[in-house]
């Protein structure tokens, strides 16, 4: 990524639409704006007033390409701090590239993905961490991912990082007084309030630490197993938690052959569902490569949904499938308990795919059993992702060498040494000490035009 550059990119996805939006972004963006744009009254972009929606036109070489509602944002006062141009064209395919080109045979050369929130970053219109949740809020898949990526765009997760720098800021410039004034060693009182100081910003840490599983799981979904065997409603269930009829529901056991994967959303959690074949013995080869596959995905999966037809009895049978998935998050779910004769399956969720009953009390034992153990979003709505929880782990280990470091009584330069490795890390959170490696391998991962 070249800054000196100007870019332009289509943001709008690629298909035939009503609209596509293309933006153009540079210290060179109004001169090429010029180039192939101009106000239905000829007048050039360069000349229009900011932030205000002109109609006009898209040329190349003196040959109108299209009409189009066009908005300049002058720099700072834009998304990336930059002069910048965002053109609304018709969204055909055919007219879409053709204006594209026009900007680029103008002056600007294609945006590399991610390039245009990576220059509001380098730019200081957002920091590290807010830059990472614009991604999170394009591919939010449940309100409740949606209501973390906008705490964290709106700077959540980053005040609580200042707040834990300034924290263990405070103890450095202590230390490092006294590294500059050997004369007098720290008093052990002082070493009892310097070494509170450092539990509270432990104690901040670990607090964002927890919220690290339901980022993950807000982020990436639950990859989650709907096992059982031959009829027992796994399809139905399907069906039931994504609201529509996806998977082939038929009383002819044997029917669902292959693997099938939808997401759903659940209490505000995205479940990655994967519908499977019935487990059971069999002579065809087909039914056993579904078997085969299915046994695959429940060992993949990080919750299984055990279904059993509670108008069977429980069996051995079913008690030694329940016995092959110890140690993973597992809920039984009985169902056709709307059946007058259905039986009770010990321990299981009953439900009705068919009426619905029950659903209510399924989300409710799903949402229990994902979210036990107290891990939660934060009060303000943080919920950390893989990269923080790499370098927090990092900076929570530093912090506890250099708490005992003081407490031991160690050499202070070792000390705060220590703690200036936390302090490192923790920049990293937000982008104080990011390396350009950082930055293209958290861009790269961003759509193009964002």
């Amino acid at each position: 990524m070249n800054p000196a550059d100007s870019i332009a990119a289509v943001a709008t996805p690629p298909g035939a639409g009503g609209l596509a939006v293309l933006r153009l972004s540079g210290r060179h963006a109004l001169a090429i704006a010029d180039r192939c744009l101009r106000s239905a009254g000829g007048r050039l972009p360069s000349s229009w007033a900011p932030r205000t929606a002109v109609f006009g036109e898209i040329h190349r070489d003196d040959i109108r390409i299209d009409e189009a509602v066009i908005t300049v944002f002058r720099g700072p006062k834009s998304f990336t701090g930059e002069d910048t141009v965002e053109i609304a064209c018709h969204g055909g395919l055919l007219v879409t590239r053709r204006a594209f080109e026009a900007l680029l045979a103008a002056g600007a050369r294609p945006a590399e993905p991610g390039e245009f929130t990576c220059r509001a970053f380098l730019n200081g219109r957002m920091d590290l961490a807010q830059a990472e949740a614009v991604a999170d809020l394009i591919h939010a898949r449940t309100d409740r991912a949606l209501g973390t990526a906008r705490a964290q765009l709106a700077g959540a997760l980053s005040r609580r990082i200042e707040a834990l720098r300034d924290q263990l800021m405070a103890v450095l410039a202590h230390i490092e007084a006294h590294i500059d004034f050997p004369d007098e060693d720290i008093a052990p009182d002082t070493t009892a309030v310097l070494s509170s100081k450092l539990a509270l910003a432990l104690e901040g840490i670990e607090g964002l630490l927890k919220t690290a599983r339901e980022g993950r799981m807000l982020r990436h979904g639950v990859r989650t197993a709907l096992v059982g065997r031959p009829n027992a409603g796994k399809s139905s269930l399907l069906n039931r938690l994504l609201g529509h009829e996806r998977a082939i529901v038929s009383p002819v056991a044997g029917t669902t052959r292959d693997t099938l994967e939808e997401v759903a959303q659940v209490r505000g959690i995205p479940l990655v569902l994967v519908d499977t074949a019935g487990l059971r013995e069999s002579e065809d080869v087909v039914e056993r490569e579904g078997i085969r596959r299915s046994r695959a995905a429940a060992e993949e999966a990080e919750l299984i949904l055990h279904i059993v037809d509670a108008s069977v009895p429980w069996c051995p049978d079913e008690e030694a499938l329940a016995a092959t998935w110890t140690g993973k998050a597992r809920i039984c779910v009985a169902n056709k308990c709307d059946l007058p004769d259905a039986h009770e399956v010990p321990g299981a969720v009953r439900v009705s795919c068919h009426t619905g009953a029950g659903m209510d009390d399924l989300e409710q034992a799903i949402e229990e059993r994902l979210l036990s153990g107290g891990i939660a979003v934060g009060d303000d709505g943080v919920s950390i992702g893989v990269r923080h929880q790499q370098v927090l782990e990092r900076a929570r280990e530093a912090v506890i060498r250099t708490r005992s470091g003081l407490e031991d009584q160690a050499t202070l330069e070792l000390v705060a040494f220590e703690l200036r490795v936390a302090l490192t890390a923790l920049g990293e959170v937000v982008g104080k000490t990011s390396v350009e490696d950082l930055l293209d391998s958290i861009f790269s991962q961003f759509c193009l035009g964002k």
